[in-house]
């Protein structure tokens, strides 16, 4: 067996690749356009795991410009990913306007949302010491 990808649907695909490119530091590997299905798939990778891949499904609005809502996505849980260094990764985060749902207070653990709301769980490579300002910021919302 062969994991070969997680699908997320997404609203805004400017914004989603904004979020998993910029924010989180993925690359997009592959585009596929079918314009008969009304419909674009983006596929993203993390350097050292290339082959296990994230795919965007951006469904296209109808003829009269309306989109699905895909809800809250709470039912999906959340992706993972380690991080070379966790503070440095939830600054980034920040710069680019995104809230830190549950700061990496203990120099380990962060979890953030992406435009979709899709969770993403970030895990520091190892251990930092505690450093503010994460240290004593509060969990905002929900993740």
């Amino acid at each position: 067996m062969k994991y070969l990808h997680t699908m997320i649907r997404v609203r805004d695909l400017d914004a989603t690749l904004r979020f998993f490119c910029e924010g989180i530091g993925l690359r997009e590997t592959r585009r596929m356009e079918n314009e008969k299905g009304r419909y674009t798939l983006v596929f993203l990778a993390a350097d050292e795991t290339p082959n296990a891949e994230i795919e965007l499904t951006y469904n296209w609005p109808d003829a009269n410009g309306n989109t699905e809502d895909y809800g809250s996505a709470r039912n999906f849980g959340h992706l993972a990913f380690r991080v070379d260094d966790i503070y440095a990764t939830c600054a980034r985060l920040m710069a680019l306007g995104y809230t830190i749902h549950r700061p990496p207070r203990d120099g380990h653990m962060a979890f953030v949302r992406s435009p979709d709301l899709i969770s993403v769980e970030l895990l520091q490579d190892g251990h930092l010491p505690p450093a503010e300002p994460w240290a004593s910021m509060p969990n905002a919302g929900t993740w």
